[in-house]
């Protein structure tokens, strides 16, 4: 059975959307996103912002970073998350997140 386009499309924009929901199902997780709205920050920036262990700042970035939701800048020696401007780009609204099968608001 041979799948039309439009069935394609949408099997990928779910997969997508599903990569998103796993990595954004962290209360961290969302703080880290609303914080890094405001622009990049360190992960000393965020672990004292959330008053969480580096360690466990790191570890969420790394989920947000492999589901391509935030990209890291490095600047000598200092690596600074931010959210993926591509991702970014396509939101409508600043403070929600169209992931394409669904919407999150992250106003505070």
């Amino acid at each position: 059975m041979v799948e039309n386009d439009a069935a394609a499309s949408d099997t990928d924009d779910f997969a997508q959307c599903a990569t998103y929901l796993k990595a954004l199902a962290d209360p961290i997780r969302l703080r880290l996103v609303r914080a890094l709205q405001h622009g990049p920050m360190t992960v000393s920036d965020l672990a004292e912002l959330l008053e969480t262990e580096l360690a466990n700042i790191s570890h969420h970035l790394r989920v947000l970073f492999h589901a391509d939701l935030v990209t890291i800048r490095k600047d000598g020696k200092f690596s600074y998350y931010e959210l993926n401007r591509e991702f970014i780009a396509n939101q409508a609204v600043a403070k929600t997140l169209h992931l394409g099968c669904c919407k999150i608001d992250l106003r505070a």
